[in-house]
């Protein structure tokens, strides 16, 4: 099978487009002819400072969304079958997907069946950025009146974020760039504020939720100045340091990082809300296999609206 491999952390240089075996399959996993795989800062992140030893194979390959077609089954699976298209998150937390290839070996566990009335590329980017806002909305209880901040609202897992919170009936106030008010307020956020012409820590006051996306850590800080009393506070890209836990303390509010998860029960829970157009995933670049390196360059702009997918023919 075609892969892309990394041949060593640091630059996209690094990447390599190989013939390899295909994955042999445990007996709770499946085989996936993938056709689309999303990618996502975190898949950058990775490939700039990971440790070989992290993946725990010889042959290094990122990735951790695929959407893709069912080849074969392993033989304790039941929920299945050959032929099936389905999508996921594959791996996380603690491991890696291996889903830069055309195909890979999957938990049953961890994915659910592919709706019909979405593309593969759409699928593949409703799988890692999805459960990262979908979850922590679910665990902390977001509910009917709660006012909820979402950073970086235009881009994978705000957008996401966005439709979650007001799935559960959230007031939802929107963070993006002006080019992005369009597109945040079309799915359904209730107010909107560029950040390149408004410090929202002066605009914005008595939230109950802050969903921050953005990495920076005086963005957080100040992030932390607009919740109510008790509020919390859900760092999506990285672990809090000292200096902002202290800084919640001293505002009497909570400040908590969320790890994604793999999730097949929550993947069937977006497939429903795909399916009812209830959850609505925007694609704003795909590129092919052999391009994974202008992939990577494009999410390292930082300015993604929506997500950036790879897709296989």
């Amino acid at each position: 099978m075609k892969a892309i491999i990394l041949k060593t952390s640091g630059g996209v240089e690094n990447f390599a487009l190989t013939d390899i075996p295909a994955p042999e399959i445990k007996s709770d996993e499946v085989l996936i002819r993938v056709k689309a795989i999303g990618i996502n800062p975190a898949d950058a992140r990775v490939r700039n400072e990971m440790n070989k030893a992290y993946f725990e194979h010889t042959t290094i390959i990122l990735g951790w969304d695929a959407s893709g077609e069912i080849v074969e089954t392993g033989s304790d699976v039941q929920d299945f079958k050959v032929g099936d298209e389905v999508f996921g998150l594959i791996g996380l937390p603690g491991g890696v997907g291996r889903t830069y290839a055309e195909y890979v070996a999957a938990p049953a566990s961890q994915i659910a069946i592919k709706p019909r009335n979405i593309s593969h590329e759409q699928a593949a980017v409703s799988t890692m950025a999805a459960l990262t806002a979908l979850q922590p909305i679910r665990n902390l209880g977001i509910k009917q009146g709660d006012r909820v901040l979402v950073t970086a609202a235009g881009g994978g897992v705000g957008h996401f974020g966005v439709q979650f919170a007001k799935y559960y009936g959230a007031y939802v106030i929107a963070l993006a760039s002006t080019d992005k008010k369009d597109f945040v307020m079309s799915l359904g956020a209730d107010e909107f504020i560029d950040y390149k012409t408004q410090r929202f820590e002066d605009v914005v006051e008595d939230v109950d939720y802050v969903l921050d996306a953005v990495k920076q850590d005086d963005h957080i800080l100040r992030s932390l100045e607009v919740l109510k009393k008790g509020g919390t506070l859900v760092s999506l890209w990285s672990e809090l340091p000292t200096e902002q836990m202290e800084k919640a303390k001293e505002l009497g509010v909570h400040a908590i990082y969320n790890v994604v998860k793999s999730s097949g029960d929550d993947m069937k829970f977006i497939a429903k809300l795909l399916e009812e157009q209830k959850l609505v995933p925007h694609v704003s670049k795909v590129f092919d296999l052999e391009d994974m390196a202008l992939a990577h360059l494009e999410i390292e702009k930082g300015h993604t609206q929506g997500k950036i997918v790879v897709q296989i023919k």
